[in-house]
């Protein structure tokens, strides 16, 4: 697997490996991953709440690894900053990083595929 830029709001060639340039398949497993990152942004939010670094770490590294794995790469870069922070337990950063995800998820939606 190649590295993902963590610029891009996704990596369409990253995309198109993963699901064998199959279109109706990136346009499905996109909408499941906003779906599923969205679901979990309340989780993310509770856990920081409830200053419970180690959930909100779980919750991060889950999501992360579906935004890397489908070429959503500012979106895991921000996750992945989330992860490190909760794991230090600096749940204020965790918070600025919970409303960069939100923002990042917006870029995701308006992403024509």
């Amino acid at each position: 697997m190649r590295t993902i830029e963590p610029s891009l709001v996704l990596d369409r060639e990253q995309l198109r490996e993963v699901t064998l340039d199959d279109e109706d398949l990136m346009r499905e497993l996109v909408a499941a991953l906003i779906e599923d990152t969205e679901r979990q942004i309340p989780a993310m939010q509770v856990a920081i709440g409830k200053m419970d670094g180690p959930q909100c770490a779980r919750l991060a590294h889950y999501c992360k690894g579906a935004c890397a794995n489908l070429g959503a790469g500012a979106a895991a870069d921000v996750l992945k900053q989330m992860e490190h922070f909760a794991r230090e337990g600096s749940m204020d950063e965790c918070l600025l990083q919970l409303a960069a995800l939100a923002a990042e998820v917006s870029r995701l939606r308006a992403e024509e595929l």
